[in-house]
């Protein structure tokens, strides 16, 4: 039903194009009944036709239609079903889950800017007006869950503002003070950074999204070479895919993901003959494995990850494999150190994004080494055994 109603949505639209422009066509495609004055009238509907779809130009069809197979618009999606249930978006999360919520949020609505005050009706897109409204010109500045307010211009205050997460590092600085870095704590939650944070890991350490050790310095905002120095001018803005030509000019492969900064292997394999996105799936999937050896071996409690199923990191006590249920439920991990939080935290960061190798490598693999750093001690692991280089 959702995606009939969309259909309809979409073709009423065209419709509307359609009848917006049929006044400025070529006498020979109007009606012979409509004389030269009634012509020059504008007016909401022809008074007889045929018309033939072919016979209107509309000059941004194809980018309609590039939208509308985009995830951005994908209306079966969980990122805009998940609230189906309720009938209504919550005002917090309808700023980057419908457009109508983003509008509001930046006073685009005519409503004082920030978050709703009432929830949004489901049902809703990013639509054409998140992007296309005159109004984010005036837009200067993106504020960051770190409290820092990054200047923008244009339409990247619409891919700023959605893909930022939800969180920064000093939430989990914040959480964990004055805690025994070992000790669990049932007081503690899993921090969420959230989902697609494209924009927090292209901000690096400048954006302070990631969980920073206090006698560590981390890589900036990844500032690359032009013309490919913004989020659309290596995402096509309505298909969303990457460009991967202009890639070329500098580096060789076949993909993104082949592309290598660097001559050196910061994963301990050796191998400088695959892309820098081997190194950083290498130092996650090696973090990922020390979490799970921490929290059986130091938090006393083993932990199963499912990316499916919020939170996502869950009990298993018995140490079977499976997770913990509770009435039919699945137990959350709770059994939670400041050590283990601070280190899921950043692994879940880098995760979230699956471009973070594009956006800024360097900045992810410093966080993914200081966090495989941060366990070693615990599990007496030999750091310089390991062979990693931040």
């Amino acid at each position: 039903m959702r995606s009939q109603l969309a259909l309809k949505a979409v073709t009423l639209a065209a419709t509307a194009i359609a009848v917006a422009v049929f006044t400025s066509l070529p006498a020979t495609t109007q009606s012979s009944d409509t004389s030269e004055a009634e012509s020059a009238v504008p007016y909401v509907l022809p008074k007889s036709g045929p018309f033939n779809p072919e016979d209107i130009k509309i000059e941004n069809n194809q980018a309609i239609t590039d939208w509308y197979r985009s995830s951005h618009a994908d209306q079966a999606a969980e990122a805009f079903r998940h609230w189906d249930a309720d009938e209504k978006i919550t005002p917090v999360c309808s700023v980057c889950h419908s457009g109508e919520g983003f509008r509001a949020f930046h006073g685009l609505d005519g409503s004082a800017p920030g978050i709703p005050t009432e929830p949004i009706q489901t049902g809703g897109v990013v639509d054409c007006g998140t992007c296309h409204n005159a109004g984010l010109s005036e837009i200067k500045e993106v504020a960051f869950p770190s409290g820092l307010m990054h200047p923008v211009q244009g339409v990247e205050a619409a891919c700023m503002t959605c893909h930022q997460g939800r969180t920064a590092g000093s939430d989990v600085v914040k959480a964990v003070a004055d805690m025994d870095v070992d000790t669990p704590n049932p007081e503690l939650r899993f921090i969420n950074p959230h989902y697609a944070t494209a924009a927090a890991t292209w901000l690096g350490g400048y954006g302070g999204a990631g969980f920073h050790y206090e006698d560590k310095t981390y890589s900036g905002r990844f500032f690359h070479a032009r013309p490919v120095s913004s989020c659309n001018s290596c995402h096509e803005p309505h298909t969303l895919e990457v460009s991967f030509e202009p890639c070329l000019t500098c580096h060789e492969g076949d993909s993104p993901e082949d592309i290598r900064i660097s001559r050196h292997s910061y994963d301990g394999t050796g191998n400088t003959e695959v892309g820098i996105k081997s190194d950083i799936e290498g130092n996650a999937a090696r973090l990922l494995d020390m979490i799970r050896d921490y929290g059986a071996e130091v938090a006393g409690v083993p932990i199963i990850y499912e990316g499916h199923q919020y939170p996502y990191f869950f009990a298993d006590a018995n140490g079977d494999g499976v997770i913990d249920q509770n009435e039919g439920k699945s137990v959350a991990y709770n059994a939670w150190t400041p050590r283990m939080l601070r280190v899921t935290y950043n692994w879940k960061l880098v995760t979230a994004d699956p471009g973070s190798f594009a956006h800024n490598p360097p900045y992810v693999l410093e966080l993914l080494h200081d966090s495989i750093e941060d366990l070693a001690d615990p599990l007496a692991v030999d750091m310089d055994e390991l062979n990693l280089l931040r």
